[in-house]
């Protein structure tokens, strides 16, 4: 990635050590559906979330010791024999067999520490391809599914360039932490105010400097940050709400799972004004999405 110094204050090695099925139509505007095929792997841990309360969102202690340029910052009271480069590389390398492609996309996740944002007693499953649960009945999206939602989005007709990106649903901060090296800046709500602070207190020691963390409904999205590029929800409704679509930049995308019991993953491009194109992806399975606030 030639712009990565620009993603973070820290070079990108400070976060890692080297670096059709048949059509379905959606009435949003006037639209036209394509489907592919593929199936994702559901999302098996999302189902025992319920069984897991809140957590204190205290926020992690960094170790002030002075530190040897180009290591990541950890909080002290994490472990850290996940942080090495190996166990990234399998699992990008498991989200590349399943079928994502983009080299910027998985140069992404292999940089980001995903055990940094998870519990610690779940920490040693933080590679393996499952959503896991994060708290507040909330999961952190298994990373075949996070890759394919940003490599969707990418996908557009200005070359993959992603100016402004709104990201709804900020759980832990890990899927922003993805994005902000794939787009210039970031934008993300969350609605649970203890998560909300959980994200803030994960990022915070990694000194992402492009990621603007919001608490609010993000359903009604951000109207003084937009137009976006791209859009990206990580819960799913059964439709998109209607502020989002208008808050897209013509040639924007926006991914979400749709649906209650079953969800399937949409794309939506805004074409014109007045005008949408909705495909249906694959199957998924996500937290429901939700509004208002929870403090």
């Amino acid at each position: 990635m030639t712009d990565k110094s620009k993603r973070f204050p820290l070079s990108l090695s400070s976060l890692a050590e080297k670096s059709p099925r048949n059509g379905t139509r959606s009435e949003v505007g006037r639209t036209t559906s394509t489907t592919s095929g593929r199936v994702a792997t559901p999302q098996t841990a999302t189902l025992n979330a319920s069984q897991h309360g809140k957590r204190p969102a205290t926020p992690a202690r960094v170790v002030d010791a002075p530190r040897k340029a180009g290591t990541t910052p950890v909080p002290a009271d994490r472990p850290t024999p996940l942080a090495s480069e190996a166990v990234r590389k399998a699992m990008v390398a498991r989200v590349a067999k399943q079928g994502v492609k983009d080299s910027k996309v998985l140069a992404a996740m292999e940089a980001v520490q995903r055990h940094l944002f998870m519990e610690p007693a779940l920490a040693s499953q933080a590679y393996i391809d499952a959503s896991l649960p994060i708290g507040y009945h909330q999961t952190i999206s298994q990373p075949y599914i996070v890759a394919r939602m940003i490599e969707v989005m990418r996908n557009n007709s200005n070359g993959g360039v992603l100016n402004h990106v709104l990201e709804i649903g900020t759980g832990c901060g890990y899927q922003a932490a993805v994005l902000s090296l794939v787009a210039k800046e970031v934008y993300s709500i969350e609605r649970i105010k203890g998560l909300h602070e959980l994200a803030k207190s994960n990022l915070r020691p990694m000194r992402v400097a492009n990621i603007r963390l919001h608490y609010g409904d993000g359903m009604l999205g951000l109207p003084q940050a937009a137009p976006f590029d791209g859009i990206i929800l990580a819960a799913a409704g059964l439709e998109v709400p209607q502020a989002l679509l208008e808050q897209m930049t013509i040639g924007g995308r926006l991914v979400a799972p749709v649906g209650e019991r079953h969800q399937v993953l949409q794309l939506i491009e805004r074409v014109s004004k007045f005008e949408w194109k909705s495909s249906t992806l694959e199957d998924c399975h996500f937290v429901p999405l939700r509004p208002g606030t929870v403090t």
